[in-house]
């Protein structure tokens, strides 16, 4: 006859095969997370730059647009007369009318680019929580004592997706 130490250590390893099967997945999960994250910093870093690129460059134009209707408007007041003259500041006028227009698209693109870039984090931050669910599912199925050593690798995987989804 058998005292029943077999059937308990049966359990036992059928218990440290949950646990361990739940922390890998835990793992697994959390360094997809990390991997979108960095992936979206990346996309956002690249737009940033972008940004600031198309901005400086428009600045410039209205600079040098600027400088020139100013060098029109005085070589017109010293010669205050005939019809060319005029024709060349209304020429003048529509140029630098221009660049503020291409100006205004440009920060308009930079938005849009920033908005597509917030848009993307965000689905990457609800796709990591989507794929957490069922882990936390078979993490809920192991031993009560593996849940209590698998918290504190919960609680971090949590703080990390909380800051990406801030991001």
């Amino acid at each position: 006859m058998s005292n029943g130490n077999g059937v308990t250590a049966t359990l036992t390893q059928a218990a440290e095969n949950v646990k361990e099967t739940a922390s890998n997945i835990g793992s697994a999960i959390a360094t997809r997370a990390e991997e979108a994250v960095a992936s979206v910093k990346k996309t956002a870093t690249k737009a940033r730059k972008a940004a600031k690129k198309a901005v400086g460059s428009a600045k410039k134009k209205l600079a040098s647009a600027s400088a020139k209707a100013k060098k029109e408007a005085s070589a017109l007041k010293d010669k205050a007369t005939g019809k060319k003259p005029a024709k060349k500041a209304a020429k003048k006028a529509a140029k630098k009318a221009a660049p503020k227009k291409a100006a205004k698209k440009v920060a308009k693109a930079a938005k849009k680019a920033v908005k597509a870039v917030k848009k993307t984090a965000k689905k990457a931050a609800k796709k990591v929580a989507a794929k957490k669910a069922p882990a936390k599912k078979a993490a809920k199925k192991v031993v009560k004592k593996a849940a209590a050593k698998k918290a504190p690798a919960k609680k971090a995987a949590k703080k990390a997706a909380k800051k990406a989804a801030k991001r």
